[in-house]
């Protein structure tokens, strides 16, 4: 009798394939911090405007742990969510209507794709003469435009719905109202949850800008921007660094979310 031990090597091999796509993503990551470090130790630029990553990241956690980040992060975050609730609540429910009428959402087509064109930045001073220098204009315009993404995108879901769904509702004798309830909606969620996504991205990205250029007390962009202003590169980065951070998590918050709801997409 010949007894084998050990594992065998295509076993070896699978196990070792896993591994390295698990650790893939984090390729790009460490390049990033590799080339990074690079410049700023060969002299191409002042250690004074580009520290080392260790440095920044030193700055980053010793922001957080003594410092003030915390603070800012939440009211960055709080205001992020503020907006994309306003911009949800309002935006689903309404592109959802104008989707299901193909001839009224191409009668007001122009405006949203016009608007959803303009750089929100450039819409900043417009929303300061009527709202003021308040926190309330900062979420207003991140919600506004988000609001434009969300209600694009669940508009074009609902347009955009397979048809042979909804002949096979209208064949089984189903209403207009349960067709739309029970097949237009579903079909629209996938396309609802890409505008959703992109919403809080750049609710995000808005609410920054406007804590840059409009009076606050707290927040990343106004920390980012005062760190500019007195030469303190460290924090400057590391801000930079943990608003990053943030959009990513938001980004892939919401993958586990829409994987979740509907892990039917595509079937």
């Amino acid at each position: 009798m010949i007894i084998q031990t050990g594992r065998s090597p295509s076993l070896s091999i699978g196990s070792l394939s896993i591994w390295v796509d698990r650790l893939l993503p984090l390729l790009g990551v460490v390049l990033l911090f590799a080339v990074w470090w690079l410049i700023a130790v060969s002299g191409w630029v002042n250690q004074v405007l580009l520290p080392t990553p260790f440095d920044t990241l030193v700055q980053l956690v010793s922001a957080t742990v003594t410092g003030n980040m915390l603070t800012d992060f939440g009211a960055t975050v709080l205001r992020t969510f503020e907006a994309f609730i306003i911009a949800a609540v309002i935006g689903v429910p309404l592109g959802v209507a104008l989707g299901s009428s193909e001839r009224l959402y191409r009668s007001v087509e122009f405006l949203i794709d016009f608007f959803r064109s303009t750089p929100a930045s450039a819409l900043i001073p417009m929303f300061i003469l009527f709202f003021g220098v308040s926190d309330f204009s900062k979420v207003i315009i991140a919600a506004f435009s988000a609001l434009l993404l969300i209600l694009f995108n669940s508009a074009y879901g609902v347009i955009n719905a397979k048809r042979s769904r909804i002949l096979a509702a209208k064949v089984m004798g189903a209403n207009r109202w349960q067709t739309f309830r029970d097949v237009l909606l579903w079909e629209s969620m996938p396309q609802t949850f890409i505008g959703l996504r992109s919403g809080i991205s750049i609710a995000l990205v808005i609410v920054i800008v406007a804590e840059m250029f409009i009076g606050t007390n707290q927040g990343l962009g106004k920390r980012i921007i005062d760190a500019q202003q007195v030469l303190n590169v460290k924090d400057m980065y590391a801000s930079i660094l943990i608003t990053g951070l943030l959009g990513y998590a938001l980004n892939m918050l919401f993958l586990v979310f829409e994987k979740r709801v509907i892990h039917w997409s595509g079937k």
